[in-house]
């Protein structure tokens, strides 16, 4: 019994003693209480920026260095000459850079350019009209660079009777700027006759919306003044298939009884061909083309018998090399 009773003190006096220790003090005799201090804030990154919308920005780079000084691109630009130029080309594994600079320079010609041809028929076309059936031939050829000289021919003619017109232009053709060329020369018309020679001005190139135009100023060996405008479009209408409205004016600044042209607006021309491409340098087509004299012209026209307006049918090729 003695015994039994410190094993029973020492029992209830352990539940106590743990009660006090998870529990506060109270010093409240003391006259001050105890209150645990509140836990340390957790380090948190900064919320990323975002615009008006609400839309996350894209982080910023820290671009200062520790001592201050830019780095990146924040750094001011350099004065050092640029790398290389690398080539990918097989023969640079073999021949050094001064033959490789002496072949690009035989290549692209003494003064850094080449020379390239190129001659191309536009119109070459048999025409079924309401009387006679025709034939009529439009083409050109070059050579040179940015800087040409061209040669130009274009004609017509009705089977049995023989060729009604026929020109040869002669022309250097000088770059305006990357659309248009000055084009100057001499131009020698055999049909009709009497046969004239006549100085040739005028400009050749794309029209915004890319409309091809050609316009031309003659001047006669005679005297005759007379002008040319011409234009055309190429609608594609698939890769192959290409549908092109043509127009054309004949002018003149007085008349010419000896051609039977009259002043002003001589002559208008209005074509619809449609081609198909067979390759790029070999297109076959068909189409419809009117011709109208007008003024003094279609009073020449109306003395000798001849129709003011030619209706006609066209099936031709258009081909290039």
């Amino acid at each position: 019994m003695k015994r039994a009773l410190p094993l029973l003190l020492a029992g209830l006096a352990t539940p106590a003693m743990a009660q006090s220790m998870d529990s506060p003090v109270d010093h409240s005799m003391h006259g001050t209480s105890y209150t645990p201090a509140p836990p340390a804030p957790v380090p948190q990154s900064p919320a990323p920026a975002s615009d008006h919308a609400g839309h996350q920005l894209p982080a910023q780079e820290n671009l200062t260095a520790a001592n201050g000084e830019p780095v990146g691109t924040d750094q001011s630009p350099g004065s050092a000459e640029p790398p290389p130029i690398a080539h990918d080309r097989p023969a640079d594994r073999y021949y050094g850079p001064a033959q490789m600079a002496a072949a690009e320079a035989a290549a692209m010609g003494a003064h850094g350019s080449a020379s390239y041809t190129q001659v191309l028929f536009d119109l070459a076309e048999y025409q079924v009209r309401d009387g006679k059936d025709g034939y009529r031939w439009e083409g050109e050829a070059w050579v040179g660079d940015l800087n040409r000289a061209v040669l130009r021919s274009k004609g017509e003619g009705t089977f049995g009777e023989g060729i009604e017109h026929a020109e040869f232009q002669i022309l250097y053709s000088r770059a305006l700027d990357p659309w248009w060329n000055l084009q100057v020369g001499a131009r020698q018309d055999f049909r009709p006759e009497p046969a004239r020679t006549h100085a040739v001005v005028g400009v050749e190139g794309l029209a915004p919306y890319f409309f091809h135009v050609t316009a031309a100023a003659f001047l006669s060996h005679k005297g005759d003044v007379t002008g040319r405008v011409e234009a055309s479009y190429d609608q594609r209408l698939t890769q192959r298939l290409i549908l092109q409205p043509r127009v054309e004016f004949d002018l003149s600044a007085q008349d010419i009884p000896e051609l039977k042209i009259g002043s002003g607006l001589a002559q208008a021309e209005l074509g619809l061909r449609l081609r198909y491409e067979i390759s790029r340098e070999f297109a076959p087509y068909i189409g419809v083309n009117w011709t109208w004299k007008t003024g003094r012209t279609a009073d020449y026209a109306r003395i000798d018998g001849r129709d003011t307006i030619d209706r006609a049918a066209v099936a031709g090729v258009r081909f290039w090399f």
